[in-house]
This record gives C-alpha cells, structure tokens and sequence, in this order.
C-alpha cells in the first residue's frame, strides 16, 4: 500500500469513526450518564471489538455473508432487536449515576465488543474498508494495514463522543433536561437503523 493509499485509509477511518452512529450515540448518552472514567470499558469494548470484526471480514467472513444471505439476514434482524432495546433502555433512564448501581450502569466492555457483530455502521465500514482498500497480490498486509489504520483513529474518534458527554453532564443535571436528552438520544440510536432498513 503506498503512502497516499494509507493516508486516504486514515482519512476513511477518521471520517467514519468520529461521525454519528450507534456506537457514538450511545458514548455520548454513557458520558453524560455515567461520566468519562466509567465509560472508558465501553470505549474499549467498541475499538477493540471492530477490530476483531475487521479482521474477521478481512480474512474471509464478509464473502461466507455473500454466499448465505439467510446468515446476513438473520444477523441483520438480531442486530435491530439489540439495537432497539438499547434505545429503549436508553430513553427510559432517568438519572445520571457516578457510582455503581444495581439499575444503571454503564456498557461494559465485553457488551460493547460484541455489539460490534450487530452494529450495521461497523459491518458497512468494516466491508467498505476491505473492499476498498485491500491488495489481493498482499491481502495479509493489506488486512494488517487497515486495521492498523483503524486502531490508531478508532479509540481517540469515539472518546470525542463520551467527553463532549461528560462536558454535558453539568447542563443535564435537570431531571426534565435529562429525561428529554435520554428520549432524544433513545430515538436517535433507533433512527440509525434506517439505513439497513431501507
């Protein structure tokens, strides 16, 4: 891969890591929710899990997708429960937490890597990735590359979203201006279905 070649993969990484999602709407809701310092699991979860999503789809899983559409199917409609129930988990609380508590916490980091498998914004960027930017005269290289690309934008791009949530936390201490974000933030991880609807 050339230096240009890897630099427009950095750019791609960026672009989709830092923009919204459900990943990076649910970071935000943890960070104004939770705080920084226990949403950090979450954050882990989210980076180190695509990255093994990516080396999955680049090492083959995305063609065993192709070839049984009734898998892509099914993972398709599993993905849109969990993410539904999310949302609604997440428009329905209606307290910030800076402790642990039995009713809410934050996604821990074994939840948020194995989101990952069900998160149609990381099966859209890991096979976009893959597909655009793998050599198949060096795949492993090209594999190892990508995700190298990935890892290094992935972590800071989503803490961006769990500290603009933290820096909201002040403003949302209003039990009704936080009820209302919830709602929103609810609502909005719902809509981002949309596009694998569609």
């Amino acid at each position: 891969m050339s230096l240009n070649a890897f630099l427009a993969l950095l750019v791609y990484a960026f672009v989709t890591s830092i923009t919204p999602g459900p990943n990076n709407l649910m970071l935000l809701a943890s960070g104004v929710n939770f705080g920084i310092v226990r949403t950090v699991p979450h954050m882990l979860g989210i980076s180190i899990g695509f990255l093994v999503l990516l080396l999955a789809v680049g090492f083959g899983l995305g063609a065993v997708l192709t070839a049984f559409p009734a898998l892509h199917t099914a993972l398709k409609i599993a993905g849109a429960a969990y993410l539904l129930y999310l949302a609604w988990k997440i428009a329905m609380s209606r307290s910030m937490s800076d402790k642990g508590g039995a009713e809410a916490r934050p996604m821990r980091f074994i939840d948020a890597a194995a989101f990952q498998w069900v998160n149609p914004k990381a099966w859209v960027m890991a096979i976009t990735a893959m597909a655009v930017y793998t050599n198949p005269d060096h795949p492993f290289v090209s594999v190892a590359l990508i995700s190298i690309a990935f890892t290094i934008v992935n972590l800071p791009s989503v803490s961006v979203w769990a500290g603009f949530g933290t820096a909201l936390r002040g403003f949302l201490s209003d039990p009704v201006r936080l009820k209302w974000f919830n709602i929103a933030m609810g609502v909005l991880l719902a809509a981002t279905l949309w596009p694998m609807l569609r």
